[in-house]
């Protein structure tokens, strides 16, 4: 008898029209049975063929809840987002994050608990929520005071306040000749000239940084000391002692992008040696995920009233509610949870950069998210972009990380993290083939 699949494609109808939306919870079968004038058995029927078509979930002793669409291979925040497989965008994921997020989210959606959470909150957070990031950003004998944290809505918007606290319109801040692009947008909202400083492979040279500070004076430093971005080098302690100094000896002040560090806890961040000249900014968005995600920063006491006054000023302080969210995925041990996650999903995902593309110039880490491809001749970046593009890949060519009027290598930056392992491991193999191939075998007749 086909009578439970024609009531459960009226169902499945009204969860497309949005009737029926992601965790609505539907009747019990004997209630679903009796408003339908549909035999109990028939009704148990139906919700079984819900779940099997994945529409719906049962949790014991909840019930039976519509399920959120499954996400397109496409992320939602890519930019653009036409390609099939995105290795721009470099947003990691594993199975077991969305069931430790919403376990330890539910006591937040409490009605007496939510109405708190859905108040306002400034840029010094709660008590709570201080005390937790100060213990995630703790190494060693160092651990950040917790009044020293202060929080945004995202690591973008704490980078911006730092550098607003630092550097006033027409100073000079010095970065790795490579460098996040946000950074160079957020410079040049603020009226800052980026100077690009040389880097080898222990990441950005003290002796770039005296020499560019020497001809004239620089009013702060951007760099990413683990897993560099697009580079994905990691700097040395010893490098880093080396740099602790310099900032001392040059009366100069950094802000340190530890967006990736998670990936490598072995590391002290440079704020642990230079705490007083080192404002260290991070965020939840790579360790958990992009969309209910928060940012922070730790300032020594003589910058944290600019980077206050900049988060307030630029309306770029968290939500209420991510803040508490954070407060409780931090001190439920979910974030190492989950970051524990993520680094053996990295080191799985090298391996399959390994795999295809081992024959190639590439720099990346075993602990990293992404790569960066050294072309082989006669491909150009800009050339391969385009032919990656025509077989449904989006790749990012080296010029979106160049500073200044420094010529782009002709390399590639790879983001591994975003497809599944299987979609990634397929557009490897595709992009391996393309670099055997001279560039005028993918011109179309």
């Amino acid at each position: 008898m086909d009578d439970y699949r024609r009531v459960a494609d009226e169902v499945a109808a009204e969860i497309a029209a949005g009737r029926l939306r992601p965790g609505d919870r539907l009747p019990t079968q004997r209630e679903f049975a009796r408003r339908r004038a549909i035999a109990a058995s028939t009704a148990a029927r139906v919700y079984k063929e819900l779940v099997r078509r994945g529409l719906t979930v049962g949790e014991v002793g909840r019930g039976t809840f519509v399920r959120a669409a499954a996400p397109s291979l496409d992320p939602a925040l890519a930019e653009p987002a036409g390609s099939r497989v995105d290795l721009e965008l470099n947003f990691a994921s594993v199975p077991e994050q969305t069931g430790l997020l919403a376990e330890s989210l539910a006591p937040l959606l409490r009605p007496g608990v939510l109405a708190s959470s859905l108040g306002p909150v400034g840029a010094a957070g709660t008590p709570l929520a201080r005390g937790a990031v100060a213990e995630l950003l703790a190494h060693g004998d160092w651990r950040p005071d917790p009044e020293r944290v202060l929080f945004a809505g995202n690591g973008r918007q704490a980078i911006a306040a730092a550098m607003a606290a630092m550097a006033a319109p027409g100073a000079r801040v010095g970065v790795e000749e490579l460098t996040y692009p946000v950074v160079k947008a957020i410079a040049g909202r603020l009226g800052v000239t980026l100077v690009p400083l040389a880097v080898d492979a222990a990441g950005l040279v003290p002796e770039a940084v005296e020499a560019a500070a020497r001809r004239t004076p620089l009013d702060a430093l951007y760099l990413q000391p683990t897993l560099h971005n697009p580079l994905s080098r990691t700097m040395p302690v010893a490098r880093r002692a080396e740099l602790a100094d310099l900032l001392a000896r040059l009366d100069l002040y950094a802000i340190e992008d530890a967006i990736w560090s998670f990936l490598r806890p072995d590391l002290p961040p440079l704020a642990a040696l230079a705490p007083g000249r080192t404002v260290l900014v991070d965020s939840l968005s790579k360790r958990l995920a992009p969309g209910l995600t928060l940012g922070f920063a730790v300032a020594p006491a003589s910058l944290g009233a600019g980077v206050s006054t900049a988060l307030r000023s630029g309306g770029w302080t968290p939500m209420r509610f991510a803040l508490d969210a954070a407060g409780r995925w931090l001190s439920d041990g979910v974030v190492d949870a989950v970051a524990g996650a993520k680094r053996r999903e990295a080191a799985a995902r090298q391996e399959l950069v390994a795999r295809h593309l081992g024959e190639f110039a590439l720099d990346s880490d075993p602990h990293s998210f992404s790569c960066w491809w050294e072309l082989p001749p006669p491909w150009r970046a800009d050339t391969f972009v385009a032919a990656a593009a025509r077989h449904g890949i989006a790749v990012t060519p080296a010029a979106a990380f160049a500073v200044g009027r420094r010529r782009a290598p002709n390399a590639v930056r790879l983001g591994l993290a975003s497809p599944p392992a299987d979609v990634l491991a397929r557009a490897l193999s595709t992009l391996a083939g393309l670099a055997r191939s001279a560039p005028e075998d993918q011109i179309a007749e």
